[in-house]
């Protein structure tokens, strides 16, 4: 890869992993519309391992917009009388294990449809639904997140594992589920954005060091500065989210859904006909 395409896909992440519209997803389908003739090779071995480190730079604009808020976290750990916050640290841990442990068994599988084009339109489609239907089906929002119990925050975990599928969305699916429970939507994305980070971190202590064994001229560097990017964007984007969703309570979804449908189905029909 180029450093403008790089670029082109850093910023396309940056913007569209913490919007509910699968930024891997977008990932897969930003080479297609660009015509880029991607070594098929680099799509198969290095692309999960070059997409993880823009998510690591994703990971560290979401520890610096919640930064007070881990730095509690941290103390709790050696504080006992923080009691908020040690049990959102607890939910957190319960919250990440599904996507841990589904993502570690299903790691070779889920690397070979990293690149196919049609099946990210296709389940973006259906993250369009997710996000439309979740939303109509849920309760009036009124709890926070200190309400969740433990089975709850395990049951967001797993809906959050839908995301290691191109197509559906990390935070679409958790802030789906955090609905379904009863948050309201600005308190469903807190806790998605704060469940987001120890997966990322994860999946980037074991794909990241495959960078460094790649053998292909300049992928670190690149992936660095890719990474960079990335998290200035998003760092943009989970301020714009977060504003968006504590002034919209009612239909915060349904932009992304129908979003979701038009560009799945643009890309499905050009694959089609």
């Amino acid at each position: 890869m180029s450093f403008f395409q790089t670029f082109i896909i850093a910023i396309v992440q940056g913007i569209t992993e913490l919007f509910p519209v699968s930024s891997v997803a977008h990932s897969v389908l930003t080479p297609y519309i660009f015509h880029w003739n991607l070594d098929p090779q680099f799509l198969k071995v290095n692309f999960l391992p070059f997409m993880v480190m823009l998510h690591l730079g994703t990971a560290l604009a979401l520890f610096t917009y919640f930064g007070r808020e881990w730095i509690d976290i941290v103390k709790s750990v050696f504080d006992s009388r923080q009691r908020n916050s040690r049990r959102l640290l607890k939910l957190i841990i319960i919250g990440s294990i599904p996507a841990g442990l589904i993502g570690v068994i299903l790691e070779k599988p889920l690397t070979n449809i990293f690149s196919n084009v049609t099946s990210a339109s296709i389940f973006l489609i259906v993250n369009g639904c997710l996000l439309f239907f979740g939303e109509k089906m849920r309760r009036h929002g009124t709890r926070g997140i200190k309400d969740l119990s433990y089975r709850q925050a395990f049951v967001i975990g797993l809906f959050q594992s839908l995301a290691l599928v191109p197509g559906f969305s990390r935070s679409g699916a958790s802030m789906t589920a955090g609905f379904m429970a009863g948050l309201k939507h600005e308190e469903a994305a807190r806790f998605s954005m704060l469940l987001a980070t120890p997966i990322i971190i994860g999946a980037s202590l074991l794909e990241i060091p495959k960078l460094f064994k790649s053998g292909v001229h300049g992928l670190l560097q690149m992936s660095l500065a890719g990474g960079l990017l990335a998290g200035i964007f998003a760092y943009i984007s989970v301020w714009i989210l977060m504003r968006w969703f504590k002034k919209n309570e009612i239909s915060a979804m349904r932009p992304f859904a129908y979003y979701c449908w038009i560009v799945g189905g643009i890309i499905l029909l050009t694959r089609i006909l």
